[in-house]
Parts: C-alpha cells; structure tokens; sequence
C-alpha cells in the first residue's frame, strides 16, 4: 500500500470547491405551523368534551329509569299471587337487592368493558339483543336518512334560488307543514288510508312488522320492500322537510354575497355560479344537521318503529320501558346517546377542512 502524498492544502482547496454539505430543511414555521397547533388543540378539546359526555351519559343512564315509579319484580310477575319471600329472591337474583351506590358501581365497572348485564325480560345478554335488533334498524333509517338528506339539499337549492316563485311558497309550506307534524301521527294515517284503506283507497301495504315470515329469496326482498315503505314514507317525509329549510335558509343567507357578484361578472353561466360557488358554502350548517341525522340513524325512530311494529332498537326500546327491563333501557340509551355523540364530534372534527376559519 502506498500513503497519501496529497498536499493538505490541496484537499482543503477540493473541500472549499465542493461547497458545504446541503442543510436541514427549516422547521415549519409561520401560519401554517400555527394553523396546525391550533387545530390539534382543537381536535384534543373536541374529543376530552365527547368523553366527558359519554361519562355523564352513563350516569344518566343508570339513574334515570329508577325515577319511573315502577318495580320490574312485581311487573316481571304479572300480577301473579307471589309470597315476600319469592319476589326477595327475584330481586336477589336481579341484583335489586343491592344498595344503590353498589348497583352503580358495578354497572359502571361492567359497562366500560362493554358489559351490560342481562335482560330482565328477554333472560338473555342486553349486548345480544342490541345486536340481533340493530340491522332492522340501519336498514329502515339508513334508507331513509339516504333518501331525505339528498331529496332535502336539491329541493332547498332549488326553492332559495327561486325565491319568491310559486314552487318556492309551495314547497316552503310543505316542509313547515310536515316538520310541524308528529311522526307517529303521520304513521298512523299512512296506515289507516293505505294500509286499512279509506273510501276507494284499498289496503296495498302491510300495518307493520319487517316481512311475512312465508318468503325466501328475491321474493323476501320485495316482501321486506312493501314493508318498508310506509315507515320510510313517514321518516323522509318528516326528514326532507328539516333538511330543505336549512339548506334554502343556508342558500337565501349566501346569495348576496360580493363573490357571487363577481362571479357573476366574469360571465359564469347562473347554474354554474349556483353550483361551483354558493352551495357549497351554504352546505356548512346543512353538514352538521346531516351528522346529527346521522347519529340518529343508530338511535332509530322509537315511536315510528313502535307504531309500525319494526323490529329494531326502538321497537326494543319501548317494550323495554313497559317492565321497566333495566339493563336494557340503560343499555339503549347509552347506544343512543353515544350514536349522536361521535356523530357531533365528528363533524366538528370535518368542519375545520370545509371552512379554515373553524379551529385557529
């Protein structure tokens, strides 16, 4: 091997030739950098307030139906002869015999592992239950959310844009008409004119319940169809009618806007105008009334369902309050309650994307 003879000095010279190594890319820095840290602080306080909720909800939830002046062992018994001794043991059995801070306990303790005890009616695990009656309930209300958000956002642009035609007054009257309307009420008359038939109306759809129990196959789906419509009916009707006022209220607060006018002088065609720039800002509110729809997709419709006899989680609500079934009840309306919840938190969370302003 044979050593450098390289001068020094020349592989400085070399060195200072190649210039100093490239450097780090500078830290973000500027309104970016606090854009960020304000929007992770604002998603951390959104998420600590959905979980104070949902601990306050399972509060709630265990005292509440201890209110309703009801004892589920004397309800259980049908008011049957029953000796003090056997109705003791029920309750033993129950856990009703308990002292109240106990039976908190150990139904906080249960519920934060996703256990909700046993039904008292039904024998049976509540989380069971939930879970056999919740695709009923998706599949009436998630049908119906789809139908009336997108019915309501194109009627609600149409009639704000159109402000003051006959087809504005007409379809603002009928959505304050249908919003003003009970939902069980408008299911009873659905029923009593096309189920039970009025005059020249027949009877074309079934009172209630999710099929007929006597089909399979492609025949099940149009049976579960027809018994379908009339509490989708009722849920979009009722549904539509919110969703197209705020989105015309939304659209009317939009349409004087100056970048309206500037669009509109470069020469951008109305409809384009319309649809590239003013409903998507008008979109905001109408956004969050769609996740709070949303929550209540997992809530259901408790009196739509009860009065359509559908066997989802509303249907099982009700027949749970009738006992009081408390591990049910209790169970429901955490579901409930926590459905809306994270649907909110959610949105909050989206919000900041569609609007900047939102989370600085």
């Amino acid at each position: 091997m044979t050593a450098d003879s390289t001068p020094a000095l020349v592989k400085q010279a070399d060195a200072d030739t190649d210039g100093p190594a490239p450097a780090a890319p500078p830290a973000a820095r500027g309104p970016r950098a606090r854009n960020t840290q304000a929007y992770l602080k604002y998603v951390a306080a959104k998420i600590f307030g959905a979980a104070v909720s949902l601990f306050a909800v399972l509060v709630t939830s265990f005292f509440l139906f201890r209110l309703i002046p009801s004892d589920p062992v004397k309800q259980m018994t049908g008011g049957r002869p029953v000796s003090a001794e056997q109705l003791e043991s029920l309750r033993r059995q129950l856990g009703l015999d308990q002292p109240m801070w106990q039976q908190f306990t150990s139904y906080v303790g249960d519920a934060l592992t996703g256990d909700f005890g046993t039904s008292f009616q039904y024998h049976a695990p509540v989380i069971d239950k939930i879970t056999e009656a919740l695709p009923a309930t998706l599949l009436l209300t998630g049908t119906a959310y789809v139908l009336y958000s997108a019915l309501g956002i194109w009627l609600g642009t149409r009639t704000a844009w159109r402000n003051g035609s006959k087809s504005d007054r007409f379809n603002t009257a009928l959505a304050l008409t249908l919003y003003s309307v009970p939902s069980f009420w408008l299911g009873l008359l659905l029923i009593i004119v096309f189920s039970v038939g009025v005059g020249p109306i027949p009877g074309m759809f079934p009172t209630g319940g999710l099929e007929s129990g006597n089909e399979s196959g492609f025949a099940y789906v149009l049976d579960v169809a027809h018994h379908m419509v009339l509490p989708v009916i009722t849920l979009v009707a009722v549904g539509y009618a919110q969703t197209l006022l705020v989105m015309r209220s939304s659209l009317l607060d939009e349409m004087g806007s100056d970048y309206l006018t500037t669009a509109r002088a470069k020469g951008l065609r109305d409809d384009t105008v319309r649809r590239k720039h003013a409903v998507p800002n008008a979109m905001l509110p109408t956004f969050t009334l769609m996740f709070v729809n949303l929550g209540h997709v997992v809530a259901g419709q408790i009196l739509v369902e009860t009065v359509f006899s559908w066997p989802g989680l509303g249907g099982l609500f009700y027949q749970g309050l009738s006992v009081p079934d408390l591990p049910l009840v209790q169970a429901l309306f955490f579901v409930f309650a926590t459905a809306v919840i994270l649907a909110n938190t959610l949105a909050d969370l989206l919000y900041p994307l569609l609007d900047p302003r939102v989370g600085r």
